[in-house]
């Protein structure tokens, strides 16, 4: 008996670790914010610049897919009773939180630039023709709002803390430049999402660019028999606003 209980405060401070490793892992901070709508291009070369940042962020999420290995095998070795529910816990909040893959009938949008022949009339904004990070998320809120299950912008997936920003001609998501055509899609009831997607007035602005052969936006929404959304590799991000004294 008396070896048995040694064994057991043993394993205590073994388990306590494990937890706080859990923990730490489910709220690790790095998100991008969605501002600025400039397509001007800034300073340096375009290509290096965006192999470089692609570089890091591949390292960057190599890293967090190992740590999260690790922290598997780690928990998969202790047997502590309470530590499993928390595991079982925090594996149900993975699929709502975007962090196993999913796939399933959906809607595929595909957003572009005008063609390159298209000339406005004097006095027009040239950037009406160009596809923003504003447009992207219109339609991506839209696809929320009609109860998607899963969404993802050019195959990878969105989770709520997702930003998605303009710099020059491309838009960054997660850290990665992407140019257009931008693809989003969406897995959920599909006559839900259309229906989202056609009344949403902002979905709808820009539809309406779309059909005029003034700007000839580039717009183009199907259904899809299965779409596959992978898991969100990306570190989770939570912040949060602190009060001055």
């Amino acid at each position: 008996m008396a070896k048995a209980g040694s064994h057991v405060r043993q394993r205590w401070p073994l388990a306590v670790l494990v937890i706080f490793a859990v923990a730490g892992f489910l709220f690790v901070a790095a998100s991008v914010s969605a501002d600025g709508g400039d397509l001007r291009p800034a300073g340096g070369d375009p290509s290096s610049l965006a192999k470089e940042r692609a570089d890091r962020i591949k390292d960057r999420r190599a890293d967090a897919r190992q740590l999260r290995d690790d922290i598997d095998e780690l928990t998969a070795s202790v047997s502590n009773a309470k530590l499993k529910k928390l595991r079982a816990e925090a594996k149900d909040l993975e699929e709502p939180t975007g962090l196993t893959p999913l796939e399933g009938p959906g809607v595929r949008v595909t957003l572009n630039d005008a063609p390159p022949t298209v000339k406005l009339p004097d006095g027009e904004n040239p950037n009406l023709l160009f596809v923003h990070q504003q447009d992207i998320q219109a339609y991506v809120n839209a696809l929320w709002a009609g109860g998607a299950e899963a969404v993802t912008l050019q195959g990878q997936r969105l989770i709520s803390t997702t930003g998605i920003k303009c710099v020059g001609p491309t838009v960054v998501l997660d850290g990665v430049p992407y140019s257009p055509p931008y693809v989003i899609e969406a897995i959920g009831d599909v006559g839900a999402m259309n229906t989202s997607l056609a009344t949403s007035p902002t979905t709808v602005t820009f539809a309406s660019y779309a059909a005029d052969p003034e700007f000839q936006l580039g717009l183009k929404i199907e259904n899809v028999d299965n779409v596959k959304a992978p898991a969100y590799t990306a570190a989770v991000s939570l912040s949060y606003a602190k009060a001055t004294s």
